[in-house]
């Protein structure tokens, strides 16, 4: 049985999920998380459904053993692959990005189309398809792969010419189609946020699924009476672990956290 006053694990295959870390942080302040970004084997999107679900289920089971009460998988492809395999596995709620991202595009969009941009993983999977379908099923949804923003966006390349040419080609059909909202469907992408709406252009409703799923973490831990009692004065304390580079990550990742990213751990997954 797990105690109020443990802290909420958090994975990612790299940086990106430290966006819904940030979500959360605003949304649940008493709340101690333990993040791990998997920067050993970025990006999780090229790679199989089986691998994605070992390496989900590894860090999962890691995490468990580290005294999480809450497992938020922040990570598009790997919710999209292992949520179902990590409920079941793991002894602790688990929740995910995507039908967060979805019930949000799902409540923004008039008359669709909806665009959807993700890993190879992501989009193959055809989950964002469904989960905005089984909430509107009028809504056209149009997706496409866009496995080149990941190691951008892990390389630090947020403003790079190499990036806005990149992110200019992938979303011309998008643009060509007039979607009327666009998912970013993976946690990397709100990085590259300021890059993508000068493509689309201001018309266009950029669905950033982080604070949903902070939403969703909040009701999950009221539901279980896992909600964190705040204590006056006193701060959580938060643990960030990556598995290669530690210092590349912080030096990254304290570009959008601060100062409450002080201090990267390193652990192997193998």
């Amino acid at each position: 049985m797990s105690s109020s006053s443990a802290a909420i694990g958090v994975f990612d295959s790299g940086l990106g999920g430290l966006t819904v870390v940030r979500a959360m942080m605003r949304r649940l302040p008493a709340e101690a998380l333990v993040y791990v970004g998997d920067t050993a084997r970025v990006p999780y999107g090229p790679k199989s459904p089986v691998t994605v679900q070992r390496y989900a289920l590894q860090i999962g089971e890691w995490l468990v053993e580290q005294g999480v009460k809450c497992v938020v998988v922040a990570c598009n492809t790997a919710t999209a692959h292992a949520l179902p395999l990590l409920q079941t596995a793991l002894p602790v709620p688990v929740v995910g990005v995507v039908e967060p991202g979805a019930r949000a595009a799902a409540r923004t969009a008039t008359r669709g189309p909806v665009g959807v941009i993700g890993t190879a993983g992501t989009v193959a999977s055809g989950v964002y398809e469904r989960a905005i379908h089984a909430l509107r099923p009028e809504l056209s949804v149009i997706s496409r792969p866009t496995p080149l923003l990941v190691p951008l966006v892990e390389e630090g390349w947020l403003e790079h010419a190499a990036t806005r040419l990149v992110v200019r080609e992938y979303l011309a059909p998008l643009k060509r189609a007039q979607v009327e909202a666009l998912v970013l469907g993976c946690t990397h992408y709100p990085l590259l946020a300021p890059v993508v709406r000068a493509v689309m252009g201001d018309d266009v409703q950029l669905i950033d699924s982080a604070e949903e799923t902070a939403a969703d973490v909040a009701a999950t831990l009221a539901d279980h009476a896992l909600l964190s009692s705040p204590s006056r004065g006193a701060q959580p304390r938060h643990r960030f672990i990556a598995s290669d580079a530690p210092q590349h990550f912080l030096t990254l990742g304290q570009r959008f956290l601060g100062g409450a990213l002080a201090d990267v751990e390193h652990h192997v997954f193998t």
